[in-house]
């Protein structure tokens, strides 16, 4: 009975923070958590809620990272890090969190989509034409492997 009642606050919550509602979401989450301190889910979405609505950064990592500790093979674990890090202005963390996530939960589209968010991309080679025309495309990917083989970034 108390892992139902704990999921429907925990849904309320996510339902709320969903419409970016994450003050009226906070009780919900923290209700949630008391049912059920060691789910992870429960765990880590009280934690990006924290961050959003409270600016609680460090509560709120602490929070991320144990669940993530407790489930390293669950993508939305490390996007809730990621989200908590981002949100923090933490931005190289963020994508640190992400290629963990990528390490442990290689086939979730959604960690690679989030890393492409975060990381900046390099100008066109050639800037009078289009970043999708072929010849960019083929010196970027040339530039690409030269910067990874001299080991250097611009």
């Amino acid at each position: 009975m108390l892992d139902t009642e704990a999921f429907r606050e925990f849904k309320a919550g996510l339902n709320l923070l969903r419409d970016n509602y994450a003050g009226r979401a906070l009780p919900h989450m923290q209700r949630a958590m008391e049912l059920d301190r060691n789910n992870p889910y429960y765990m880590s979405y009280l934690g990006v809620v924290l961050a959003r609505s409270e600016q609680k950064w460090g509560e709120a990592e602490k929070l991320c990272d144990a669940a993530v500790r407790m489930k390293r093979n669950q993508a939305q674990l490390y996007l809730n890090l990621a989200e908590v890090y981002a949100t923090a202005g933490r931005k190289d963390d963020a994508v640190d969190a992400l290629q963990a996530g990528l390490k442990y939960a290689r086939r979730d589209v959604r960690l690679s989509i989030a890393m492409n968010r975060l990381t900046r991309r390099r100008e066109p080679v050639l800037s009078f034409l289009n970043r999708t025309h072929p010849v960019n495309r083929q010196l970027g990917m040339i530039r690409h492997r030269a910067l990874r083989i001299l080991n250097k970034d611009e």
